[in-house]
């Protein structure tokens, strides 16, 4: 209990302190009244100098802040880091990540973002290992052994062995699995000689093999109970893939109810686990638009970082200077296939007039943007190539006599007649702007040595077909060469008959010279033995001039800023970008040096 006398004490010393604090108030009042009210009308009488000295200090501060600014660039400079997601466009409609059946642009680019092969090509396209330590072969390059790298892991966490490989290529060559890939592993005995090591023995010796070891590699312990039949409609192939690459599938979101608006986002996440590294990238989201126009919309309002698959830059991107354009070369060629089998084409001495009335650089000038040339069946850096023995040069001339002496003659209309024929065959195209232009470039030449071409432009689709069925006169189009020189399969007579499969012998070309040299080059394992083989072929080649070599085309990539870690020299398909894409960055910081 506290007294009657305490609380009393206790009263009066909050009284106290009460008029304590009432007489400081009061005097504080009295203090600002004096020294700043009563002198407040003092300053109407020096205001402007307050007012310059107080503008005077902000003028030094800006320009101190500008000086600073300015002068950063001497002591910090702009440095990429990790993080960040990026997102690139391409139209298309993902339908399949399972490397076994991903052929369209859009399933090959999630394909290879999320499942590596044996090996890969980097950004100078070398062949180098992915998945694979390394591989030696035997004297006469048809046994090869591939190793490993080791501590490798699915995304799941489980490792990755040498039984998942072979499980993949005893999947492709199941027939009911239907892999486009059957036909390329026919023949090919596949065995797990350890944990880590892998035996390839092929039917025959094939020094262009390693090549073929680039596709991704599935996993065993999550596919192996699945049926052959149903393995294209797994489940696994779109919602839950487990692969051992770079990225991940974390989600697919599908927008838009029109065609004109539908799209589909597939997220991907970077893999932790991955044998290079955690990807320098946070995410990665692959847009699949229903049309380019759609696709460069959304690019023009900053929602992509980039765009792949357009053939040109689009007009209203052309002055925007945070758009970067990179023009990859690609490893194939551009080409006017002359379809050996129709009765005009057959002729020898009108192909070669029509490869010598055709000014390749001109037509590669009016591109706009920059190509290689090429001048016969193999590339310039690769084996073999011999710039001595390439196709005949332009010469119109010469052209115009070879068909004058071939019984073509000209008449009054422009067009050339033998026997009551016309020198005329239809020019099968893409119907694309880049084909458009040189179709009609070719058509216009060609007009001048009396040939009267009709181009006929198809839709993709459409020209698989055409192509399939070898129902062209001429055909303009690219074929896939990539870095070795065995051009067996567009070239050899075996390739050439309508029922062949893949049939990939455009020309429908035949001759036992080249036949002997293209077999005999694909089957030696010596450099210098391979050049030499491969001299008759282009020398039969440059004679029957069974096509007319364009140039390399380019793969356009269009990103919005710069992309670092991207500067590939070469590719051989458009998904050879992602060589390295665990070491893009997007992102910038600035760093004091």
């Amino acid at each position: 209990m506290i007294d009657r006398t305490t609380k009393l004490r206790w009263r009066r010393k909050f009284r106290l302190r009460r008029r304590q604090v009432e007489g400081y108030s009061q005097q504080a009042e009295e203090q600002i009244d004096r020294h700043f009210f009563k002198r407040l009308n003092r300053f109407v009488g020096i205001r402007r100098f307050v007012i310059s000295w107080l503008l005077l200090f902000l003028l030094l501060s800006a320009i101190t802040i500008t000086q600073i600014y300015g002068l950063s660039s001497y002591y910090q400079t702009l440095e990429p880091t990790a993080g960040g997601t990026y997102s690139e466009g391409i139209v298309g409609t993902f339908t399949n990540a399972n490397p076994l059946f991903a052929t369209s642009d859009i399933d090959s680019t999630v394909s290879k973002l999320i499942f590596p092969g044996l090996f890969k090509y980097n950004q100078n396209n070398q062949l180098v290992g992915d998945l694979a330590q390394s591989y030696v072969s035997d004297s006469r390059g048809q046994v090869y052994t591939v190793i490993l790298k080791d501590g490798i892991r699915w995304q799941d966490g489980s490792p990755v062995t040498a039984q998942d490989v072979v499980f993949t290529y005893k999947e492709i060559q199941d027939p009911d699995v239907g892999s486009p890939l059957f036909t390329d592993w026919q023949g090919v005995k596949v065995v797990a000689l350890n944990a880590n090591t892998i035996q390839f023995t092929l039917p025959d010796p094939l020094s262009s093999f390693p090549e073929s070891m680039t596709n991704g590699i599935i996993p065993e312990h999550i596919l192996g109970n699945i049926p052959a039949l149903a393995m294209s409609t797994a489940t696994f192939n779109t919602v839950d893939p487990i692969g051992s690459g770079p990225f991940k599938m974390s989600a697919i979101d599908v927008l838009g109810n029109t065609p004109d608006d539908y799209e589909q986002e597939i997220g991907l996440s970077a893999n932790p686990l991955y044998y290079g590294g955690k990807p320098k990238l946070d995410r990665f989201v692959v847009d699949a638009f229903n049309n380019q126009t759609q696709m460069i919309n959304s690019f023009e309002k900053a929602e992509l970082n980039a765009m792949a698959g357009l053939t040109t830059l689009p007009s209203q991107l052309a002055n925007d200077g945070t758009v970067y354009s990179y023009n990859i070369p690609l490893t194939a060629e551009v080409m006017v296939f002359f379809n050996n089998s129709q009765p005009i084409l057959s002729d020898q001495k009108v192909r070669q007039a029509l490869v010598e009335s055709i000014n390749e650089n001109s037509i590669i000038e009016g591109l706009g943007y920059p190509v290689i040339p090429a001048k016969g069946p193999l590339l310039s850096f690769q084996l073999g190539y011999n710039p001595k023995i390439v196709q005949l040069p332009t010469n119109v001339i010469d052209a115009n006599q070879l068909l004058t002496q071939d019984g073509w003659i000209l008449n009054k209309n422009g067009v050339r007649y033998k026997s009551g024929q016309p020198l005329q065959f239809n020019l099968f195209t893409q119907d694309n702007s880049e084909f458009g232009y040189v179709s009609g470039a070719l058509k216009s030449q060609w007009a001048k040595v009396g040939a009267d071409v009709q181009v006929v432009p198809q839709q993709p689709t459409d020209l698989q077909s055409i192509i399939s069925d070898k129902a062209y006169d001429s055909l303009l189009y690219g074929i896939s060469i990539g870095v070795d020189p065995d051009v067996f399969v567009y070239w050899d007579s075996s390739q050439a008959q309508l029922n062949s499969i893949p049939g990939l012998n455009l020309s429908l070309y035949k001759d036992p010279v080249a036949d002997t040299a293209l077999e005999g080059g694909r089957t030696r394992t010596e450099p210098a033995l391979r050049v030499a083989k491969y001299q008759p072929f282009l020398q039969a080649w440059q004679t029957d001039a069974p096509a007319l070599a364009l140039y390399q085309p380019r793969y356009l990539y269009i990103t919005r800023g710069q992309l670092f870690g991207f500067d590939p020299t070469m590719i051989n398909t458009g998904a050879d970008r992602f060589s390295n894409v665990n070491n893009w960055e997007i992102r910038e910081v600035r760093i004091t040096n």
